[in-house]
C-alpha cells in the first residue's frame, strides 16, 4: 500500500479526523464489499483496522453501551 493509498497515518490524526475517517469508511464499507475489486477491499479493511485500532489505543477505557452487549441483547430478547 503507498502512502496516497493508505492516507494519513491514523496516529497523526486529531480525534475528530480520526473518527471522520472512521466514520466514512464504516458508510463506504458495503458497497466497497459488494462492488470493489479485491484490492480495494483489501486497502480498505486495512485502513479501517488501522483507524480503529489507533481509537481504541487513545481509548482504551471507553464505556460500552449497556445494550450493545450480549447482556442487553437478551434483555431486548434478541441474539446479537
Amino acid at each position: 500500500m503507498t502512502d496516497h493509498e493508505s492516507g494519513v497515518p491514523p496516529e497523526q490524526l486529531d480525534d475528530a479526523l480520526l473518527l471522520k475517517e472512521v466514520e466514512t469508511l464504516h458508510r463506504t464499507r458495503h458497497e466497497t464489499l459488494l462492488h470493489g475489486p479485491e484490492d480495494a477491499l483489501a486497502t480498505h479493511t486495512a485502513r479501517m483496522t488501522a483507524l480503529e485500532n489507533e481509537y481504541l489505543r487513545r481509548h482504551p477505557h471507553r464505556v460500552p453501551d449497556a445494550g450493545r452487549t450480549r447482556a442487553g441483547a437478551r434483555a431486548r430478547g434478541t441474539d446479537g
